[in-house]
């Protein structure tokens, strides 16, 4: 007797590809945030040909993850709001915002592609409506949550990176041909200021789980770098709005403020390097947790390379020329970090495959 097509049923969709999509990393764009900045750190460094490679991996790994979410939305959308609520999960959201201006900046400096740029920040800012009303409200308003200790990390400072990047895409939007007028460069400066005092925020309520709170290796982990990398954007963000040219009275009264404010970020960004680096040598050193590939680590790699273009902007602002050292120094850090992720992200994707692979 015929046998007709076999219905599909809910069992057909828990394999290891449905689970992988079911459970994705909402931080992924993190991936897209590190691999637009270390491409532009790569670009001013003199290395015309890395920054090239590394922007059509951007762009194709944007897309990627775009379609992955789309997806994911489509098919486990109860599952993905439930992410955008939660205390751990739901900062990794703010990377969409990022990783599209990020992205929008990457193509603006070298491409000079103007219309993609706008598009981009655009949808950065309508996503970054999104996220940052839908989590903040949230978290608040939900009735049973975590303690602090198991609630609070590194990647909440996401919500800063986010604010940044929307604010500095802005301000180099307008700087090339004055698109949104008065009201875009008022609203990057009011984006800037608003990061800023997120920032203040949230570092400290991280300072005090760092202090008075037990830390283990586990919850040592890498988005904490975004305590630093958060700062690194607000100072590339403040030294591109002191350098755009603005109408009185806004211009007049700004200049030296935001110089100021720029300057407290960079060095407040610089201090944390060095404990950054203990914290990490205790983990892997002492504590010994194992070094394995993690889409967290992405979270690492973005402030190495967002800390060398910051610099080397700051540099040209109060022309010392040090800066531009440390920015090329850290720009090969970004790359040597960058790569090890990158291979660790290939190295993860060949083991899933082998892992679904029909078995013969």
């Amino acid at each position: 007797m015929p046998v007709g097509p076999a219905k599909t049923t809910a069992s057909d969709f828990q394999g290891p590809w449905a689970r992988g999509l079911r459970h994705l990393d909402p931080g992924y764009f993190a991936l897209v945030m590190a691999t637009g900045i270390v491409a532009l750190a790569a670009h001013q460094a003199g290395l015309p040909v890395v920054a090239r490679a590394l922007s059509v991996i951007d762009v194709a790994a944007y897309v990627v993850l775009v379609l992955l979410v789309v997806a994911r939305f489509a098919s486990f959308g109860r599952t993905a709001v439930a992410d955008l609520t939660d205390h751990l999960r739901g900062p990794g959201h703010f990377t969409w915002v990022a990783g599209t201006c990020v992205l929008g900046s990457q193509l603006l400096v070298l491409d000079g592609r103007l219309a993609v740029a706008k598009g981009l920040w655009i949808a950065g800012a309508l996503v970054w409506l999104l996220v940052t009303y839908a989590f903040f409200a949230a978290v608040t308003l939900r009735r049973r949550k975590p303690p602090l200790g198991d609630a609070i990390s590194g990647s909440w400072l996401l919500a800063v990176v986010a604010t940044q990047a929307v604010a500095l895409l802005a301000a180099q939007i307008h700087q090339l041909d004055g698109w949104g007028g008065l009201g875009l460069l008022f609203l990057s400066h009011c984006l800037f200021l608003t990061g800023a005092v997120l920032y203040v925020l949230i570092i400290v309520v991280i300072f005090y789980r760092f202090t008075f709170l037990p830390i283990d290796a586990a919850h040592l982990s890498p988005p904490y770098w975004i305590n630093m990398g958060a700062l690194a954007i607000t100072t590339l963000t403040g030294a591109t709005l002191v350098s755009t040219t603005g109408p009185t009275p806004l211009w007049d009264g700004a200049g030296a403020f935001l110089l100021g404010l720029t300057l407290l970020f960079w060095a407040f960004g610089t201090w944390w390097i060095p404990l950054l680096l203990a914290f990490g040598a205790w983990r892997h050193l002492v504590a010994r947790y194992p070094l394995r590939y993690a889409a967290e680590y992405w979270g690492l790699v973005f402030p190495l390379g967002m800390y060398s273009v910051a610099s080397r902007h700051l540099g040209y602002l109060v022309a010392w020329e040090p800066l531009h050292t440390f920015a090329q120094v850290f720009t090969l850090v970004a790359l040597a970090a960058w790569t090890a992720t990158f291979l660790g992200l290939l190295l993860s994707w060949t083991r899933a495959r082998g892992e679904v692979a029909p078995q013969r």
